[in-house]
């Protein structure tokens, strides 16, 4: 039987190519809102930080409805590090719209879902988004799209893709890259006429797979899936079983609230029918890959696994004299019980304890992005803890030592070209491509993931902040090698006290000051940066020795040249081995992992001598 009055559909693009601001216009556009209600910009994006940074983290979903049709429709994350969020999202669809930006193209991550959903046999609406651009080049774009389609082993009936040419912000799209929309109803219509509704079958026993998992702190786990086959009753008797855990059959649950979507709501329902994307509540530990089936017909569906992190940072406990001052939860069972609930949500996160130490523990990513979100949110939720510096994780493939690559793309203007590609070259990168683009360039790139840690500030500075970089996880490969960290040194606080505008005026003949006068320093903390490649101990809260003797000049205001304030992710790239982070709600301290300068020289010295 097929569902004629539903369509499942996801939309995939690079980070930034306009996703939300879409989802956005077909709210408005459907009637979701009543006709004087105020509607906030990026409805989607829930958390505070998505607002911030303007990207989205966690998979959305929503349903509009044009005429008759319920249209479900799913936001996914651009950022590659999120990818794993796109994976699962898309076994719950039947097509995509596939965005791409009018003046940028196809961009790494726009290679990467695509892929996915071409694999799955989806089939793809494109939209050249952002033609309101002054730089759009909306001809050449559909060309790299097709080009990319063609890569990518498209079928034919994929390569016969209808293009869309529109403007989320304005709300308009039109089927003519000449013609200028007045609405979305190109969009819509396209939606009905290309994306398959589903085909079900609805008196078979009840099968639905979890593909997204929500939590809430009254319910619990919230499992989110689109039901493969058959009807459900609200507090029927339903069973949980996994594909690759056969071993694993759940006792017998009651399916006690469920929830269709409506808008931006869920809304409470009694029955739902096969083909329709649900919530569900009251199954304890269900996680998504389960199936949650009939008993009568325990059969799991088969899924693709969550791609495994590629890289890994140690929290622990603060430790710092200043331990305990700003923080409202900075024990070692507070903080590992609010990492292990992350990982109830976030299926790409593993959390593991430290062997030998109680107060550490040992969390494993996707990448830089995705760990520093969380290490935001904690530090907003009134955590206090120190972390270590990223670190990759390497795997032993055919008895070879492998480690994760990541597949870069640079926009550059023509004249910073050479500078990237040495910089790149100096990491282990390995060029790809080379195409202009206007008066730019767009370099493609494989750079271990290692040799990314801490360029993103170096790329920026070399090209002016020009410069565009985008990356997503490749594959693991043989390792490149030994690769230098950082060739810059640190400028460590000798003392305790507070910052005093002579000693800080002294320090900054040596290097970059991250700190100003009047902030509490400890000793062993980091207060600037060396541009030689050794760290160099010095007193900030050093006060002038007053004496009754002056001199013409020499008591003349000392102007500091103001400091460099770093944000979570530059401090992040900026640390060294024997450095970690104190991260507490108001501040974030960079600190040697010794405080002790002569337990330090002592460790080094000794390290020498071996």
């Amino acid at each position: 039987m097929v569902q004629a009055k539903l369509r499942n559909v996801a939309i995939i693009a690079h980070v930034d190519h306009g996703k939300t601001t879409l989802v956005d216009a077909m709210l408005q556009q459907s009637g979701v809102y009543r006709q004087n209600q105020e509607v906030v910009e990026r409805v989607m994006d829930s958390g505070d930080l998505e607002r911030e940074r303007g990207i989205t983290i966690l998979a959305k979903n929503t349903a509009v409805t044009y005429g008759d049709t319920k249209i479900n429709i799913v936001d996914t994350p651009g950022h590659a590090d999120f990818g794993g969020e796109v994976e699962r999202i898309l076994k719950m669809v039947n097509g995509v719209i596939l965005l791409v930006d009018a003046a940028e193209g196809p961009m790494p991550q726009t290679r990467f879902v695509l892929s996915r959903a071409l694999e799955l046999g989806h089939k793809v609406i494109i939209v050249v988004n952002k033609i309101d651009r002054p730089d759009q080049r909306v001809r050449e774009v559909v060309d790299e799209t097709l080009e990319l389609l063609m890569d990518l082993n498209a079928t034919d009936e994929q390569l016969d893709s209808p293009f869309l040419y529109c403007s989320a912000r304005e709300g308009i799209c039109s089927t003519d890259p000449d013609v200028r929309g007045t609405d979305l109803e190109p969009l819509f219509h396209t939606i009905l006429e290309h994306i398959p509704a589903p085909e079900v079958e609805l008196d078979a026993p009840f099968q639905m797979l979890v593909s997204s998992i929500d939590y809430n702190e009254f319910v619990g786990r919230i499992a989110i899936g689109r039901i493969e086959r058959g009807v459900l009753e609200q507090n029927e008797e339903i069973q949980v079983c996994n594909f690759h855990n056969p071993e694993v059959v759940s006792k017998k649950f009651k399916a006690s609230a469920l929830f269709e979507f409506n808008g931006l709501s869920r809304v409470p329902c009694r029955r739902a029918e096969a083909g329709n994307i649900i919530a569900m509540s009251g199954i304890g530990d269900i996680t998504i890959g389960d199936t949650v089936c009939a008993p009568e017909a325990i059969e799991p569906l088969e899924f693709v696994k969550v791609s495994a992190p590629t890289m890994e940072i140690t929290f622990s406990v603060n430790d710092s004299p200043y331990a305990g001052r700003d923080g409202k939860f900075v024990t070692s069972r507070q903080i590992r019980e609010r990492l292990f609930r992350e990982t109830l949500k976030d299926v790409s996160l593993r959390v593991s304890e430290v062997p030998d130490s109680t107060d550490s523990f040992n969390v494993a990513g996707r990448g830089e992005m995705h760990l520093g979100i969380l290490i935001e949110t904690m530090r907003r939720e009134g955590y206090e803890f120190q972390v270590s510096p990223p670190r990759v994780l390497f795997r032993t493939i055919d008895g070879v030592r492998c480690e994760p690559v990541e597949r870069v793309v640079i926009d550059v203007p023509s004249d910073y070209m050479g500078t990237v590609i040495e910089q790149l070259g100096y990491r282990k990168g390995t060029m790809l491509d080379m195409s202009p683009v206007g008066e730019r360039m767009k370099l493609e790139f494989l750079v271990p993931s290692r040799g990314l840690f801490g360029y993103r500030n170096d790329f920026l500075t070399a090209t002016k902040g020009e410069g565009i970089m985008a990356s997503v996880f490749d594959s693991y490969q043989p390792y490149a090698g030994e690769l230098e960290r950082r060739n810059t040194g640190s400028l460590v606080a000798s003392e305790t006290g507070v910052s005093i505008t002579y000693g800080l005026y002294n320090a900054q003949q040596r290097g970059t000051l991250f700190i100003g006068a009047g902030v509490d320093v400890y000793e062993g903390m980091i207060i600037g940066m060396n541009p030689k490649d050794e760290d160099i101990t010095i007193n900030v809260c050093k006060k002038k020795q007053l004496t009754n003797t002056r001199a013409a000049g020499s008591d003349d205001a000392l102007h500091l040249i103001p400091p460099r304030q770093m944000s979570l992710e530059q401090c992040l790239e900026f640390l060294a081995d024997d450095e970690l982070l104190e991260v507490t709600p108001h501040f974030l301290r960079l600190r040697k992992s010794i405080l002790s300068n002569d337990l330090r020289m002592k460790s080094i010295h000794g390290k020498k001598n071996h």
